[in-house]
């Protein structure tokens, strides 16, 4: 495993998690000091595996530390409204997936991590991540459609 390549995916994992770029790099750092601290995992060629439950852990440890914070009201820029609009679409649908589904989805085609990966990572078969997956974009297919996304 070259862990230079999996620092921007897990950073992204991090970022995707947090929506903050600060706090998703002080996290991806951290979890590359905490893997490298431990190189048991690495050993028993879990290193993958053990690499994403570090950031998830961390993540939901930052998540639950952050307060809430409203939005300003000038958030929106006028020129961007398609893009928004774009977005906005793509994340309700996302929200209306379960947690595990949009973490599988953004391991999978986000980050690329490949399926016998995701099988050690969730401890499941080939066919059940296939499963999962194919049902999870399905749904996402069918959200957006709903709601009359191009």
């Amino acid at each position: 495993m070259d862990l230079e390549d999996q620092y921007d995916k897990i950073y992204r994992y991090c970022y995707f998690k947090l929506h903050h770029r600060e706090t998703a790099e002080d996290v991806t750092q951290e979890t590359f000091l905490r893997f490298l601290d431990s190189d048991q995992y690495y050993e028993k060629g879990q290193g993958l595996r053990y690499l994403y439950t570090i950031a998830r852990n961390l993540c939901i440890d930052e998540f639950r530390r952050r307060p809430c914070v409203p939005l300003p009201e000038d958030a929106a820029y006028p020129d961007a409204e398609n893009r928004i609009l774009t977005s906005l679409s793509l994340k309700t649908a996302l929200d209306e997936l379960s947690v595990e589904e949009q973490e599988l989805l953004l391991l999978r085609y986000a980050n690329e991590v490949p399926v016998a990966d995701l099988c050690r990572i969730y401890g499941l078969s080939r066919f059940a991540i296939y499963r999962k997956t194919a049902k999870a974009l399905k749904q996402l297919q069918d959200k957006l459609k709903k709601e009359e996304f191009r």
